[in-house]
């Protein structure tokens, strides 16, 4: 249920270990929808629920559970993970949109290489190698979600450290990835 620009969001914000696994569901807390104010104009527009777009903030509940709870000590609660969603896509220039936009790789539903996403992308990145999702639709490929990795303090990226297995139903290609 992709907008019809085909804009990467936000799909979450994981913390994992050196090998790259995601714990999950740390502890339990309930995200306060007034608590987030401001953050929400934000956040629904980086991070909007794709499957339902009436209801973002159970998508965002679910995310901090299963996700945000496990960041601590860097992420001190749930306005700071949100904060920190908005400061990593708007500071630090994780809008995976624009990194490939300035590589003039733009939303035309055109075959693109593998490399030359991988490429754009570690041009924007200071060189770090993202993850790639891929998914097959009536025999044409899609480039559906890119992982970019960040250090420990969440100030720098980092090589991201596990891929999608070549084989999987959700590998990329080397070539004909429509984007």
């Amino acid at each position: 249920k992709d907008p019809p620009d085909k804009l990467f969001t936000v799909h979450g914000l994981w913390p994992s270990d050196s090998n790259g696994h995601d714990p999950v569901n740390c502890s339990k807390s309930t995200v306060d929808a007034q608590k987030l104010g401001n953050l929400t104009t934000q956040l629904e527009i980086i991070w909007p629920n794709v499957y339902n777009r009436t209801d973002h903030i159970s998508f965002w509940d679910k995310q901090w559970n299963k996700h945000g709870t496990c960041g601590h000590p860097t992420i001190m609660n749930d306005i700071h993970y949100f904060q920190t969603v908005i400061k990593m896509y708007i500071t630090q220039k994780q809008n995976v949109s624009k990194i490939l936009s300035r590589a003039k790789i733009e939303p035309e539903g055109k075959p693109r290489k593998q490399v030359d996403i991988v490429n754009a992308i570690r041009k924007g990145t200071n060189d770090k190698e993202p993850k790639l999702k891929c998914q097959k639709n009536n025999q044409v490929t899609e480039l559906v979600e890119v992982t970019l990795c960040s250090n420990r303090n969440l100030t720098g990226f980092i090589n991201c450290p596990r891929h999608i297995p070549n084989g999987s139903r959700y590998s990329c290609p080397t070539k004909n990835i429509l984007y």
